[in-house]
């Protein structure tokens, strides 16, 4: 029997649920390695497609976080060598969550949830429909999301996120989007996250489909059967290419080239050579050939959810308020950026030459341009601090109760009538512990010092809960929260009474508990 699956339900009495390829898909024909974790949004044909969480540490409209994306001493540095840029996130948490997020389909778009969404009538489930959906061409890929998106504010709008009241949409991933995703995000450290490919303990076989009898063998495999990334996605490198949203741009040096070409697929395949295979790798597609459009047989898709920006009239209302306050200089850095910014402004307003006033203008946006950028870079110097300081306080936990074992046995076996015979060596291993500690106390308390000093507490007041976001993130770091807690505590201490405390820092350190 057949049916169109875009409209509503049909009653029993049609013979809608009669159709067996109607029935409810089982989990294992789109999430075959589930986890607490995952966002499912319904799909035509009673089909699911399951999402995984990409948080980013920033909470505001304007806020956006510095990463770099590429790959350093790339063979093809004009296509993929390292270049600054910055992402953000589109959905708010809880009140106080200090990170955004947006989300990234866990798994590449299967057969079956392709032709779920695009053809007539629901498609027969089975297991070889897990296969990514292939040999589509850009313009397809974008139909598959708009016709997603008009099926779930149709069907099931209460499902799709909102942010401020504006619901969520689907669409092909950004290169920062993906990259940032494909790298592990907040869930790899800073060298992890640089690294050629996320972290991979069982080794590239157990993550990734590539070229070779050892892996794909030449032909595309099943979504999901491969671990995930430290982010829960699958296939992110190998199996199929993956499309993005924005056309195709040559790198030149930290910036993009002007021109903009065909569309960007990026990833590799299950042909690409297990050397090859990296987060930085990126190619060109062409959108047409001479045939029409481009389709190729190891290129698929996956779909991200996001938010629009302008949501409302109060958001617009406080992205504006922010932008004016870009780059004017901050109250806590002193006031004489932003004297300058203001004289400029009013110097503009009070000129009447037209050319001038424009010149005046142009000036104080380059200003405040170059202003919010050594801000950007001095919020990063400080996270850095005062991650620096949350692994020096462990570090001064760890020597200090050594010290303190070392210092207990001696007491024990040494400092009695009946002395143990190895009591020259036991001294000289403590007194080089604690000299050790001695000196590792110092360097922390000169670190804080100088931080505190340099930066000041109303700067560093505002990335403590960036960094703990980071932090909270990661899974690798988690238990440096309460090491940063305590250097925190001890930092404004100091800001507080200007006392230089060594043996007090130490002491907390020391008493820092999980």
């Amino acid at each position: 029997m057949s049916y169109k699956r875009f409209g509503l339900l049909l009653p029993l009495s049609l013979g809608y649920l009669l159709d067996a390829s109607a029935a409810g898909w089982e989990e294992k024909y789109y999430n075959p390695m589930p986890e607490a974790s995952d966002v499912v949004l319904p799909m035509p044909c009673e089909g699911s497609m399951v999402f995984r969480k990409v948080f980013i540490p920033v909470a505001g409209p304007l806020d956006d976080y510095p990463i770099n994306i590429g790959q350093d001493g790339a063979e093809y540095g004009y296509v993929e060598q390292t270049r600054p840029t910055f992402i953000a996130g589109s959905f708010t948490g809880a009140k106080n969550d200090k990170s955004r997020y947006y989300l990234m389909a866990k798994y590449e778009m299967s057969q079956l949830q392709y032709t779920a969404l695009t053809e007539e009538t629901c498609p027969t489930v089975a297991t070889k429909m897990r296969l990514p959906q292939v040999a589509v061409s850009w313009v397809q890929a974008v139909e598959a999301a708009d016709k997603y998106n008009l099926w779930l504010r149709k069907n099931a709008a209460d499902k799709l996120p909102k942010e401020d009241g504006a619901s969520g949409f689907l669409r092909l991933p950004t290169e920062v989007e993906w990259e940032f995703a494909a790298r592990g995000g907040l869930e790899v450290g800073a060298a992890e996250f640089r690294d050629t490919r996320y972290p991979m303990p069982e080794g590239i076989n157990a993550y990734e489909w590539f070229a070779g009898a050892q892996s794909s063998n030449g032909k595309v495999q099943l979504t999901g059967l491969q671990k995930p990334n430290p982010l829960g996605l699958h296939d992110m490198l190998g199996n199929v290419d993956e499309m993005m949203f924005e056309p195709f741009r040559l790198n030149k040096l930290d910036r993009q080239h002007g021109q903009a070409g065909g569309y960007v697929v990026r990833g590799g395949n299950y042909l690409t050579a297990q050397a090859d295979l990296r987060t930085a790798l990126r190619k060109e597609e062409p959108y047409y050939n001479a045939e029409g459009q481009v389709k190729n047989k190891t290129t698929g898709l996956r779909l991200v959810l996001v938010s629009p920006t302008l949501t409302s009239r109060d958001r617009v209302a406080s992205i504006e308020s922010s932008w004016k306050k870009l780059g004017t200089g901050s109250k806590e850095a002193g006031a004489a950026e932003q004297g300058t910014v203001q004289s400029l402004n009013s110097l503009a307003s009070g000129v009447e030459d037209k050319a001038l006033k424009e010149k005046l203008q142009a000036l104080e946006n380059q200003l405040r341009a170059s202003n919010q950028q050594q801000e950007e870079t001095r919020d990063q110097a400080i996270r850095a601090s005062l991650n620096l300081g949350a692994f020096l306080c462990t570090k001064m936990l760890d020597d200090g109760q050594y010290v303190d074992f070392l210092q207990k046995n001696y007491k024990l076996n040494c400092e009695s009538a009946d002395k143990d015979a190895s009591c020259d060596m036991r001294k000289g291993k403590l007194d080089e512990q604690k000299d050790r500690l001695h000196k590792l106390s110092r360097y922390y308390a000169s670190s804080l010092v100088e931080s505190a000093t340099l930066y000041g507490q109303p700067l560093l007041e505002t990335q403590v809960p960036v960094m703990e976001e980071i932090i909270t993130r990661n899974k690798q770091l988690q238990d440096l929260k309460p090491y940063l807690r305590t250097h925190w505590a001890n930092q404004k201490a100091f800001l507080q009474k200007q006392k230089i405390d060594t043996e007090a820092w130490l002491s907390s350190c020391k008493t820092v508990t999980q």
